[in-house]
């Protein structure tokens, strides 16, 4: 009991106290690769991460060599790298993230790998509207977080000294990777509940386009909030899974709008019914 009630107040102490933290760089074996690198993020509130044939083999399901892919909410790259060895370093996966700590790593992790991957790091949010924002953490580590117009917002009461700057993610495509646009067959939002007003934000652009969407249902989304995730993805046609992880082997379920409410947490993919 003592033991737990130590490492408690640890973690309680390290979310409270402002320190960054710097990565190790890690080699995994991968059998259709070889050796695969990855950097971790030191940060100790950082969940577990590993690189595995069974994440690259879930992407190739849905992508293939030479596609043009977005990861927005990239985080430090631990899905980016499956996703950028399932295209090759013939195709490209745009890495958004405008958490300075995060993207960090992320730079050094698009900087590994280079004769498998080609990963492009971007320290942009996604907005409707280009412009700055706030952007603020529950955690003094920055370990999650979010933007917003204020100050003062839901994301918690650390905040950066310095505006992030958000951008259009067509206008910025189209005036940076116009070539790229016709070979996009994937985009992955994790934004810490943020994900539906990425989504809004982009409608256009995934009508037109119509990729292959990864997404996440945040805890905090109400009942109504869900139905209307679920509404905003099915009227664009396209079918909605319930993914149990990103790996190969997943349970993958067919989801139906009731089902929104069956997990608190849960990913979703969503492909086009044509």
């Amino acid at each position: 009991m003592f033991s737990y009630l130590k490492k408690k107040f640890e973690k309680y102490k390290i979310k409270r106290t402002f320190k960054e933290y710097g990565h190790k760089v890690e080699e995994y074996n991968l059998p259709e690769f070889g050796k695969v690198s990855f950097a971790k993020w030191e940060n100790p509130l950082e969940a577990e991460k590993h690189i595995t044939q069974g994440q690259v083999d879930f992407y190739k399901k849905i992508i293939k060599k030479g596609d043009f892919i977005i990861d927005i909410g990239t985080h430090i790259g631990d899905s980016t790298i499956p996703m950028a060895l399932a295209v090759g370093k013939e195709g490209t996966v745009l890495g958004f993230d405008p958490n300075p700590y995060v993207y960090k790593i992320l730079e050094k992790n698009a900087s590994l790998n280079k004769n498998l991957t080609n990963i492009i790091p971007l320290p942009f949010a996604i907005t409707t509207q280009e412009g700055e924002f706030f952007y603020s953490s529950s955690e003094a580590t920055y370990n999650n977080g979010g933007i917003a117009e204020t100050q003062q917002n839901r994301h918690g009461k650390y905040g950066l000294n310095e505006k992030v700057k958000g951008v259009n993610l067509e206008k910025f495509l189209n005036e940076n990777y116009p070539s790229q646009i016709s070979k996009l067959t994937l985009i992955k939002i994790d934004t810490e509940g943020y994900d539906t007003e990425i989504l809004k934000s982009i409608l256009p652009f995934i009508k037109k386009t119509k990729p292959s969407l990864i997404f996440e249902c945040f805890p905090k989304l109400n009942k109504s909030e869900r139905y209307f995730l679920y509404d905003l993805v099915a009227d664009l046609g396209y079918e909605l899974f319930y993914v149990e992880a990103f790996d190969t082997n997943t349970k993958k379920q067919l989801i139906k709008r009731e089902n929104m409410t069956d997990w608190k947490h849960f990913d979703i993919l969503a492909i086009p019914k044509n």
